[in-house]
């Protein structure tokens, strides 16, 4: 267990970030034990950080009441090996509800993901994260996709808000990343994280890491730690043979196969931490399963990624 912040700890990952799904029993209901036990094997499989409760825990269909346990469900698992991070959305007043949950429920930080339906102003945008960030005394990362798309000078903005440390890029654009990396970096004093947020991150953390952002989300890590973690270690050492034959051998036939049902960077993921043995249960509406055919082809693809690795032994 360590004390120091959250950017910190986050700042040197010494594995891929863990988004884990959220366990659902048989009948629907929250299962606490599996979510423990896949929180537990994804810190020992060597996680650097664990983001629980966010997109690909379906954070969208959770009450506050269900969320508040997941989180302290995760807390528990992680046992202060690595942080949690929890998810935070909605609209402001809502925001800042999940956040106080999340810091009542012990995590180290939050991922503050974009409102709920509007397409606001930056004015609006900057005001709803700051007030997120005024509302407890966790470490902020905000989440840029979809109806949350900021100006280099909107981001300058944020990372000179006390308790805003850093921005997740779910959009992918590259030329907007490199123009936000510059403005803050000659604007702002001190440290600001950068994410790589794309789903399926390791197919375009190649892209990302010559901006010089280092960190991901995998959610590959939740059905094939093995995998994802080559991947990253592969990445950071500069073995680009491996990153490159993980990429065509694997990343790619998912990633391929993630685009044929919608929800599927979802749906997918869990159908695979199921595939290899731990049963999560399904997602919940509006989100659907795949079909049988495309988990079929998931086992293929996981199995291929799997020999790729004996391979490079």
């Amino acid at each position: 267990m360590t004390s120091a912040p959250l950017a910190a700890r986050l700042n040197i990952p010494s594995g891929p970030l863990f988004f884990p799904v959220t366990a659902y029993g048989p009948d629907g209901s929250v299962d606490l034990d599996t979510y423990r036990a896949h929180v537990r094997r994804g810190v020992g499989a060597g996680a650097a950080a664990v983001f629980a409760c966010c997109g690909t825990g379906e954070f969208h269909a959770l009450t506050p009441e269900e969320f508040e346990e997941c989180v302290r469900a995760a807390v528990e698992a992680a046992e202060g090996r690595v942080p949690v991070v929890a998810g935070a959305g909605y609209g402001t007043a809502l925001a800042v509800r999940y956040a106080r949950l999340a810091e009542a429920a012990g995590a180290d930080g939050l991922l503050a993901m974009p409102p709920y339906l509007v397409v606001a102003g930056q004015e609006g945008l900057l005001r709803h994260y700051r007030e997120i960030a005024a509302a407890t005394s966790l470490p902020v990362v905000v989440y840029q996709r979809d109806n949350a798309v900021f100006t280099p000078e909107t981001v300058v903005e944020l990372a000179r808000t006390d308790g805003i440390i850093g921005l997740k890029d779910g959009l992918g654009d590259l030329d907007l990343m490199q123009r936000i990396i510059s403005a803050v970096r000659s604007e702002v004093s001190g440290d600001f994280l950068y994410f790589n947020g794309l789903p399926t991150a390791e197919q375009t953390q190649l892209a990302y890491r010559a901006l010089g952002v280092t960190l991901y989300s995998s959610a590959v890590f939740c059905f094939a730690p093995e995998i994802a973690l080559a991947f990253h270690q592969a990445l950071r050492s500069g073995d680009d043979s491996v990153v490159e034959m993980l990429l065509d051998g694997f990343y790619r036939p998912f990633v391929e196969l993630r685009a044929q049902g919608r929800g599927y960077a979802v749906a997918l993921v869990k159908a695979g931490v199921r595939l290899r043995g731990l049963d999560v249960g399904e997602v919940r509406p509006p989100l659907h399963e795949p079909t049988e055919d495309h988990v079929k082809q998931l086992a293929e693809v996981i199995e291929r990624g799997y020999a790729l690795l004996e391979e490079a032994k």
